[in-house]
């Protein structure tokens, strides 16, 4: 079965100094004409989908302030990722176009409606990723002066995301009647008062568009907390992961397949898509120099001050030659995936100016370093081994990273039938093998 891949779309490459490198682009903040070309170039090769993160404040966490943000990392703000899919509907025909959008603070009914838009707008190739938000900074942009706590976040997020679905739903697919002679348009019978009333909203519905092409856009969701993994297979369709090596990758896959057969659910109904972090060259020594330049030119506020907005916890408070102390249980923001880092970072012995270089290099996921054959050869044997369904692809550097994974790793990956050559149909839900969702309100689908 061919893999699937996402190109995660950000001006800057992720590693942290990157944008510092003299091969590093220099694109001007929400020029648009960067979106379109690399969501066209990544349609190209075909891949799946291209994914936009986000975060609702700039990060201050780390000394109290945003200084360590703005000065050591090169791209502070967040794109609105709902306005920037919208606005390559035009530009694309058939890649998948991924946004994030926060459960904790926004509204259903206007996410709802939106992404059921800009869906029929493209003709079904809309994904959400559903996220929790994690900082104190997101909070006091919205009204609170703290951040939920970890499990209240999640079960608003589980209703949250359960009544956005019942909103898309409260149009059955047939409700159009346009008959002329008799002056009736649609059939009312066929719209849906959702009526809820929960612990965290109330709504009554129903939507005023249509159900989307879909039925449902592709549900994406990352992390790798316990609560992330019970809703996670409840509702995800596609989870972005961080497995830093194969045999964590392995082994997160075969426990999470079995358990959505346990729940009910078919193998194939759920994609796991670890991230990688490639870094290629003409040769393996080309590769080898950037991978080193590119770790040069880190500097450890880049990454802590990131860290500690996505942990909500302030990491400027520990010197920078202190071994990592003990704060996993601190953690009141990202916990699954930055209790393990720092699990690492203590049996390393590291101290924290080494723990936030580390972190800058990768992220955390798993990183191939070599040619484009020998990338493309490892993410074969990951995937033939059962280490996923695919991968998301958040180059080190930006443009030149994406470029050389989808002009050369791409290739090789069809060359060996790993990849496909061509879109199998119009949606994304065509894309992944994934089945339109029964409407909840009747026994149709679209």
């Amino acid at each position: 079965m061919s893999m699937h891949i996402a190109l995660y779309l950000a001006e800057i490459g992720s590693q942290h100094g990157a944008w510092r490198h003299p091969r590093a682009g220099n694109t001007r903040p929400l020029d648009w004409r960067f979106y379109r070309d690399l969501a066209q170039k990544a349609e190209r090769a075909c891949l799946d989908m291209v994914f936009l993160a986000d975060k609702l404040s700039v990060d201050d966490v780390y000394g109290g302030d945003f200084k360590a943000t703005v000065e050591s990392r090169a791209l502070p703000q967040h794109v609105e990722p709902l306005s920037v899919i919208a606005s390559l509907v035009g530009a694309t025909t058939h890649i998948g176009l991924a946004a994030t959008v926060s459960a904790t603070y926004t509204q259903p009914y206007t996410v709802a409606r939106t992404l059921a838009t800009i869906d029929h707008l493209s003709g079904g190739r809309v994904a959400w990723n559903v996220v929790t938000s994690v900082s104190d900074g997101e909070a006091r942009n919205h009204g609170l002066d703290q951040h939920l706590g970890h499990d209240a976040r999640y079960a608003k997020a589980a209703e949250f995301t359960r009544l956005v679905k019942r909103l898309w739903d409260s149009w059955e697919s047939d409700w159009l009647v346009r008959d002329h002679a008799s002056g009736r348009h649609g059939d009312a019978s066929k719209l849906h008062y959702v009526d809820h009333d929960g612990d965290w909203f109330k709504v009554r519905g129903p939507l005023n568009v249509p159900r989307p092409p879909q039925g449902h856009p592709v549900q994406v969701q990352a992390g790798v907390s316990g609560n992330f993994e019970r809703t996670a297979l409840e509702q995800a369709e596609v989870i972005f992961g961080v497995q830093p090596d194969l045999g964590r990758a392995q082994a997160f896959y075969r426990r999470f397949k079995q358990q959505l057969a346990e729940v009910g659910r078919a193998p194939n109904s759920l994609k796991v898509l670890p991230g990688i972090v490639p870094i290629i060259g003409q040769t393996r020594r080309e590769a080898l120099d950037l991978e080193r330049e590119l770790k040069e030119l880190v500097l450890p506020e880049a990454a802590l001050s990131f860290m500690s907005a996505s942990m909500n916890h302030d990491l400027a408070q520990y010197p920078l030659h202190q071994r990592v102390p003990d704060i996993a249980s601190q953690l009141t923001g990202s916990r699954g995936r930055f209790q393990a880092v720092l699990q690492k970072a203590r049996d390393e012995g590291w101290t924290v100016a080494q723990l936030g270089t580390w972190y800058a290099q990768s992220l955390g996921f798993f990183s191939p370093v070599g040619t484009a054959s020998e990338v493309a050869d490892e993410l074969k044997r990951w995937h033939d081994e059962g280490g996923g369904d695919g991968f998301v692809v958040l180059p080190a550097i930006m443009p030149l990273g994406a470029d050389d994974f989808l002009e050369q790793v791409v290739p090789r990956l069809q060359d060996r039938g790993a990849f496909r050559t061509a879109y199998p149909g119009q949606t994304l839900r065509d894309t992944l093998g994934l089945a339109v969702p029964p409407n909840q309100f009747s026994s149709a689908t679209v």
